[in-house]
């Protein structure tokens, strides 16, 4: 019933605040025998680390994670594995000044609401500094999925828009990704950006942003086909990310302006038996099933509610008041968002295949029909802006 755990057969439990002495999760239904160690996790916590660039918080947190259990000898025993990460560069005397009073697009009203009482500093629990762990938790399923699949699964993440501005989606190249601040798959694009978020923090003010993640290697047949479909999970686990106000599979709202004949993923079939998929408009998933296709899920970061231009706003008295955010914040909160979305769509998929294989024996997909998709990808189409 709190609320902090995601989650069926392979879940995770996050604890811990933004300026608390360390954040942690728990990691339960990992399956045994996986070969788990810190170096497997911390490659993705240095991609989602704060004051790697001018571009983001310079928060400085090493983000190191101890695993404190459910490893033994290198390998996963099945039960469960508790991560830990020591916070390290809180300044909490930044929000004094906003004890009582209610940020405007922050949680604090809202959790004031809920529980009569707040953490104000950093945003508590609301902070994006528990994104953390589920980065850590990712890892973890990442592992395990290799484990169980093999090495041709991956899933990647990139920032397609900030503001108004969205990549060229014929200069994609995933290796640019990482080799500018952005995430950003077109190094043009990336460029443009500099001075676009640069503009926005110097006003003191902030900008939003467009992630997609795409998996890929993965077998038709996870997902179920009414209320826990793949799809509506990955929806659901994107839109439990900070500042996530919109999530998308496949084309979708663009799909809402095409005729039929152009939004349907046609299928052809192949002189040995097997079939092809000639466009991936469903982004992977059929009737809340993957189909075998690139997965690819899309989610929209509103602008760092954080901002130095005042706002009015009220206070716990119910007093009209002016408000400024001080400390460390970031001018776009989306940078950051693309190893946080990873991680999520990891652990549905995780989740989903343990609990297909509970359905179908330990052998799937090795037991599946052998007219297997041939995948014939292309790239999804841009959301509109």
């Amino acid at each position: 019933m709190a609320g902090n755990s995601f989650g069926q057969a392979f879940r995770f439990t996050t604890w811990g605040e933004s300026h608390g002495p360390a954040i942690g999760c728990v990691i339960d239904g990992c399956p045994p025998g996986v070969p788990l160690s810190e170096a497997d996790i911390q490659p993705y916590l240095d991609k989602r680390r704060p004051g790697t660039s001018r571009f983001v918080t310079q928060r400085q947190e090493p983000d190191q994670a101890k695993i404190l259990s459910g490893v033994f000898e290198g390998v996963t025993t099945g039960t469960p594995i508790s991560i830990l990460i020591e916070n390290t560069d809180q300044r909490s005397k930044d929000y004094s000044e906003i004890a009582r009073a209610y940020r405007p697009g922050h949680a604090d009203f809202a959790y004031d609401a809920k529980y009569g009482v707040r953490d104000y500093r950093g945003g508590g629990r609301a902070s994006a500094r528990e994104t953390a762990m589920r980065v850590a938790a990712g890892a973890v399923a990442r592992k395990a999925l290799t484990d169980c699949l093999g090495s041709q699964v991956a899933i990647r993440g990139a920032v397609v828009q900030i503001g108004p501005d969205y990549i060229d989606r014929t200069q994609w190249h995933w290796d640019e990704v990482d080799r500018n601040p952005f995430f950003c798959p077109d190094a043009a694009t990336a460029k443009r950006w500099e001075g676009l978020v640069d503009a926005a923090r110097k006003d003191g003010s902030s900008i939003g942003a467009v992630l997609e993640i795409v998996a890929e290697g993965f077998p038709a047949g996870l997902g179920e086909p009414i209320y826990s479909k793949l799809d509506s999970d990955i929806a659901a686990a994107l839109m439990t990310i900070n500042a996530v106000k919109g999530v998308e599979i496949g084309d979708g709202f663009a799909s809402a302006e095409m005729r039929g004949e152009n939004a349907h993923d046609a299928m052809r079939a192949d002189n040995d038996g097997g079939f092809s998929f000639e466009s991936n408009h469903a982004g992977g998933v059929l009737g809340g099933i993957s189909t075998g296709q690139p997965i690819v899920a899309r989610f929209a970061v509103k602008p760092t509610s954080s901002i130095l231009i005042p706002r009015p706003s009220v206070n716990a008295d119910g007093e009209a008041i002016e408000i400024r955010t001080k400390g460390r914040h970031d001018p776009c909160v989306g940078i950051r968002a693309a190893p946080i979305g990873e991680a999520m769509l990891a652990v549905v998929l995780l989740d989903h295949l343990i609990r297909q294989r509970g359905l179908r024996g330990p052998d799937w997909p090795a037991a599946k029909r052998t007219a297997a998709p041939r995948l014939a990808i292309s790239e999804p189409k841009q959301a509109k802006a």
